[in-house]
């Protein structure tokens, strides 16, 4: 198994991504639940609103980036990860499916 190729604090190397971590991370979770078909709108804004949905629909879509890229982990570890440390998992999770690169030339 394979390890995340943008640590959980790399969030800072890029400055959009950062402040979009920080301040609309449900535009960032909607696109990351996108690349993998699931509903934008389900994971970028419903998980914000519902309470339930705030530790199920983030863990859920981080458990599919790393089973897509062959990452070691499991659920416990993810919603420890958005508990503590959301806005950074969530700008990780956005730069390891590639998404980052797309607003970098935006």
């Amino acid at each position: 198994m394979g390890e995340w190729s943008n640590s959980l604090f790399s969030c800072f190397s890029n400055f959009k991504v950062c402040l979009m971590g920080m301040f609309i991370p449900c535009y960032l979770e909607g696109k990351i639940a996108e690349s993998f078909e699931e509903s934008c709108i389900m994971h970028g804004c419903v998980w914000m609103i519902i309470p339930i949905a705030n530790f199920y629909c983030p863990a859920k879509i981080r458990g599919k980036v790393r089973e897509s890229k062959g990452i070691e982990g499991g659920l416990c570890m993810d919603i420890v990860m958005i508990l503590f440390c959301g806005a950074c998992s969530i700008c990780q999770e956005y730069k390891e499916m590639g998404l980052a690169e797309g607003l970098s030339r935006s």
